[in-house]
């Protein structure tokens, strides 16, 4: 079971409330309460007090498609969403629903926001990891479970930009350098929470 993130507005149950040791116990990454029993962010302890811009408290697990497509010539591109809550350009993911899968999740957020539709058996579902979300807090955080998918096609799929995605395109990706002066090129930046994830990804020493 995996925690989800609150839909349809901030969480207004009371933080001391909320069953810490269950929460704690299956958590994708683990994390200790702090001297007030609240959630403590395992990885960025001292933010500000509070949840930050999140709606939710501890840990909420989110799912990101990392869609890769290599032409017969090596070209690389990478399909990335334009967020249009201005924090950039990032891979297409989102909150997982109740009781979905990190898998599940991938699929229909893949689609959600980009109208790109693969089967999850195109995806390899790599390591859950901490995200350094840039609306995080002290007592609230995210994690995601990457799903990888590695097309080879001359051309890649037409994508749309829907749902929150401002827009979907595929950017030139041979590296993790190539790609965000590719962001750059059209104005924008890298999500914060996705360029260590992507940096991990497209340099050489972690291909």
């Amino acid at each position: 079971m995996f925690n989800t993130t609150v839909t349809g507005g901030p969480d207004a149950a009371d933080p001391r409330e909320i069953d810490w040791p269950t929460r704690m116990g299956r958590a994708v990454i683990g994390f200790d309460l702090d001297a007030s029993g609240l959630p403590l962010n395992p990885m960025e302890p001292y933010l500000p007090a509070g949840r930050g811009e999140l709606w939710h408290w501890g840990e909420a697990v989110a799912a990101d498609a990392i869609v890769r497509n290599t032409d017969a010539d090596g070209f690389r591109e990478l399909l990335m969403i334009e967020r249009d809550d201005d924090h950039g350009y990032a891979l297409p993911g989102g909150g997982l629903d109740e009781d979905e899968t990190p898998l599940a999740a991938v699929v229909r957020e893949l689609a959600e926001e980009t109208g790109l539709a693969l089967s999850p058996t195109a995806f390899r579902m790599d390591r859950a990891r901490y995200v350094p979300d840039p609306r995080a807090g002290r007592h609230a955080w995210m994690v995601t479970v990457p799903g990888v998918a590695a097309l080879h096609m001359a051309t890649p799929p037409a994508v749309v930009g829907t749902d929150d995605a401002r827009r979907a395109l595929w950017l030139p990706a041979g590296s993790y350098a190539e790609l965000e002066a590719a962001v750059r090129a059209r104005g924008g930046k890298v999500f914060a929470a996705h360029q260590a994830m992507l940096h991990d990804l497209l340099e050489p020493a972690a291909v």
